[in-house]
């Protein structure tokens, strides 16, 4: 069955398969991407693989930041990443829940400050994320209210957000 364009009858065979071997429920994702030394193109590439093909992504800086503005910049890309994972959270507990959406849009919106950046201060250099969700539904608002909850529970992307995630980076000299 699919509902708000969410085939809920894949997720719960996955449910299934996680509660029978929970290793099933762990992936690994991978992107690499090379800067482009060529005046006048954006300058970071990378091939996106997905089930059913791949994508070339590009991004630029904006010019006060070196770029030449002419694709959208890494943090406009990591928005993008919140405000869909967010989305896709929403819709698929909603669907799961048995409530039919009529509108879902997301906007993810962050305050930085730059200074960091060019050594200039130890501000952080994002001080703010926020999400406006806007939803139309038949469903009553407390059942709504109740899948934002949930999505804000369950969705990566927030987890990325309010956890700290170990990380761990490796220098390749060629």
């Amino acid at each position: 069955m699919i509902r708000n364009n969410v085939n809920v009858g894949a997720i719960e065979k996955f449910v299934e398969e996680v509660k029978k071997d929970p290793a099933q429920a762990r992936k690994v994702k991978r992107v690499v991407g090379e800067w482009v030394f060529q005046d006048g193109e954006p300058q970071f590439r990378a091939e996106v693989e997905f089930p059913k093909g791949k994508e070339v992504v590009q991004a630029d800086f904006a010019p006060f930041m070196g770029g030449g503005g002419i694709k959208p910049d890494p943090i406009q890309y990591c928005l993008y990443g919140f405000a869909s994972c967010f989305a896709g959270t929403f819709a698929a507990v909603a669907a799961m829940e048995g409530v039919t959406l009529t509108k879902l849009s997301v906007a993810a919106e962050n305050r930085l400050d730059l200074s960091r950046t060019f050594g200039l201060t130890d501000n952080p250099p994002v001080e703010e994320v926020e999400l406006t969700v806007t939803v139309s539904s038949d469903a009553p608002p407390e059942k709504l209210q109740e899948i934002e909850r949930l999505a804000r529970e369950r969705c990566p992307g927030v987890y990325c957000l309010v956890n700290p995630i170990p990380l761990r980076t490796k220098l390749l000299l060629e």
